[in-house]
């Protein structure tokens, strides 16, 4: 009677076992974006930023041709633009690897 009560306890151990090998893959797939790099730019190319997995930004080239000391509005629009455009690439590549990881399942909070 007393192994009836405890019905699927013993998948309890199994599911606990399942998350952390997760867990462990969700790791290894931080250090692997981490070192993972992707450009984005504006105004044609003129703006060019480069962020890591981490959404770091590692670098940030602006052709001078476009630097204006009459029109910083402008240089800043574009500065955020190719910002926003490489938060996006990693936001896509990080969505992509959760994918792979959850089979395509779609786990809230995990993304």
């Amino acid at each position: 009677m007393f192994s009836k009560g405890l019905g699927n306890l013993g998948n309890l151990g199994g599911l606990m076992k399942q998350a952390l090998e997760m867990k462990g893959r969700m790791e290894e797939m931080k250090e692997q974006l981490a070192s993972e790099t992707l450009e984005a730019s504006s105004g044609g190319g003129m703006v060019r930023v480069t962020l890591n997995g981490k959404f770091e930004i590692l670098s940030l080239k602006i052709d001078p041709e476009i630097i204006d000391k009459n029109d910083a509005e402008a240089l800043e629009t574009l500065v955020r633009a190719a910002i926003n455009e490489g938060v996006r690439a990693v936001q896509d590549r990080v969505h992509a690897k959760m994918a792979e990881l959850t089979g395509g399942l779609d786990i809230p909070g995990l993304g």
